[in-house]
Formats: structure tokens, sequence, C-alpha cells
């Protein structure tokens, strides 16, 4: 265990709460990526494995909770996408310009 890498995974996942509140109060995606969500779900998936199969250790726990966290803000980011297009018809890729005629 280092506490180097605790000191990492505390600081990447003092972000996450406040990303996740203001995703979702703000209930907008303007300035979120999926794709950059997913690859950190990626990263942190990789460190998990690494301890479970390598080196386990308590710290994997923080991986986890990590991974919770940005599983979350995707979740949320998918949502407000939803409704984002709910709002506006036109923003729905299955909107078609034709129904308006």
């Amino acid at each position: 265990m280092s506490i180097f890498e605790i000191i990492m995974l505390v600081c990447f996942g003092a972000a996450w709460p406040f990303s996740i509140y203001k995703a979702y109060t703000s209930r907008s995606i303007k300035g979120k990526s999926a794709s950059f969500l997913i690859v950190i779900l990626i990263g942190y998936a990789a460190g998990i494995l690494n301890k479970i199969y390598y080196r386990y250790d308590e710290v994997v726990y923080l991986y986890l909770l990590n991974f919770i966290m940005v599983s979350t803000d995707l979740l949320i980011y998918f949502r407000n996408r939803w409704l984002n297009g709910k709002e506006d018809p036109r923003k729905l890729k299955v909107y078609s310009a034709e129904k308006d005629k």
C-alpha cells in the first residue's frame, strides 16, 4: 500500500461529489463529455483489476468508490442529455423537420 496512491485517489475522489451535485442540479450537459468520463472509468477499472490480481490491499476500496462516483456522474450526464432533448425536440436525433409541416 502506497501513501502516494492513497493521496492521489483521495484528491481525485474529492472532486466527484461536487461534479455530481452540479450536474444533477443544473440539469445541463454543458461542459461535460461522456467519452472523458468513460476513459476515467476505464482507468479506475484497470486500477481495481490490478489490485485484485496483483497487489490486493485496502486501496482497492478507494478505486471502487471513485468508480461508483464517476459512474453516477455518467448516468446523470445521460439523464441530463435526455432532459435537454425532451425540452427541445430539435435536439433529439430522431426529430424530423417534416413533422412540423
